[in-house]
């Protein structure tokens, strides 16, 4: 897949009208949540976001490039998929990110849940 599709305008492809999705770069008030800032550089910081992913069960990374971080998370019991990109800006120093389902309707919190659960991942002191 070609990140670039994943993007629109400089910006992460925006969300649906549904509740099964969050984002940093959202208008929604509902939906929105806080960028992680840079820990150290933007390399230290993609190599731990990815390291964090890569310890999760159910996530895959697919692809990446210098400014981006896709991956897939699926769902344990009805293999449910979930698109998690992360767009790195050197200009904001900070980590945009977007979860969202690929299905249905609600997804009873489960995209923001899980980007909490990074972002205190993240966060942690090494």
């Amino acid at each position: 897949m070609n990140l670039n599709e994943r993007l629109e305008n400089g910006k992460l492809l925006p969300l649906k009208d549904k509740p099964n999705n969050v984002s940093t770069q959202t208008d929604h008030d509902d939906k929105r949540m806080e960028p992680f800032p840079y820990r150290g550089s933007k390399e230290e910081s993609k190599k731990r976001i990815k390291s964090i992913l890569e310890s999760m069960n159910n996530i895959v990374i697919k692809n990446e490039n210098d400014q981006m971080v896709y991956a897939i998370a699926t769902s344990s019991f009805f293999k449910f998929k979930d698109d998690i990109d992360f767009l790195f800006s050197d200009e904001e120093q900070v980590i945009h990110y977007r979860s969202a389902s690929r299905v249905g309707y609600s997804d009873m919190g489960v995209n923001k849940k899980r980007m909490n659960t990074i972002r205190e991942l993240y966060m942690e002191e090494i």
